[in-house]
């Protein structure tokens, strides 16, 4: 199915199911895809299709182009609600990410310091001293945690590298609540097997891990643009509503995304 790649190091700005009006940052190439997943539902497409011929933008490349974009759109008299970071990849993944994060938080201050400054990412790479500062750093820690199930990540999620699911939650359980977790529920089949992760299976152990987290937030959300796998078919609102149900009863705020 077609799948999407985003302008770099600037996009947007685009209206965001979850967070509003977003202005993207995004620190991979803009004519491929780099990412410590290889998501089936990821709407860049399988990382082997979408390899880059280009290399990431540079820190001042990312600072020049955030300001010239919040210059016009602040004489345009419209500003963001939010500047993401996100795009073609795993932002963390770009070796100057604290340091960008540093420039993003003081060009927001100047041009639009209502704005929040988000981060969505998979958490492959959030036990890192410096990425972990700068995750803290921003308004929206946001940190992906489909499952606790093992074998569903690499069916699904399928990590570069080693990926194992109880440190990631001990690295979620770091941040003292300073996070926001963002799980993707769906349906349907990939390779004949079942990818459906909204029962008692997949819920229940999921809850107990956010039990031990205490996020300030979770996103429980769905597919909502074409994937690169067939089969995958989005959770029903009555679905996510009830997992939502579920995380509520815990005393942890929830937010859905049909």
């Amino acid at each position: 199915m077609a799948t999407v790649l985003y302008p770099s190091p600037v996009f947007g700005p685009v209206r965001s199911r979850r967070l509003g009006v977003s202005l993207g940052i995004n620190l991979m190439p803009a004519d491929g895809k780099v990412c410590t997943f290889d998501c089936i539902y990821c709407e860049c497409g399988f990382n082997a299709d979408r390899r880059p011929r280009v290399g990431r933008p540079s820190r001042g490349e990312v600072a020049a182009g955030l300001e010239a974009q919040l210059r016009r759109m602040a004489a345009e008299g419209v500003l963001p609600d939010v500047l993401t970071f996100a795009g073609n990849g795993e932002p963390t993944a770009h070796p100057e990410f604290a340091a960008i994060v540093e420039d993003v938080l003081g060009l927001r201050d100047r041009y639009c310091p209502a704005a929040r400054v988000s981060v969505l990412s998979n958490g492959t790479r959030a036990h890192l001293p410096e990425v972990h500062e700068a995750l803290l750093r921003v308004d929206c820690n946001i940190l992906k945690l489909d499952t606790v199930d093992a074998d569903y990540v690499e069916r699904v999620c399928r990590p570069a590298g080693r990926y194992d699911v109880e440190r990631v939650v001990d690295t979620l359980c770091g941040f003292g609540g300073r996070v926001i977790v963002q799980t993707m529920f769906m349906c349907g089949e990939y390779g004949g097997r079942s990818v459906d992760n909204t029962g008692a299976e997949f819920v229940g152990p999921w809850l107990a891990a956010l039990r031990r987290i205490r996020p300030q937030q979770v996103m429980v959300y769905t597919i909502d643009r074409e994937t690169p796998a067939a089969g995958l078919r989005k959770a029903s609102p009555a679905r996510l509503d009830g997992i939502a149900e579920l995380v509520r009863a815990e005393g942890i705020p929830v937010s859905v995304s049909y």
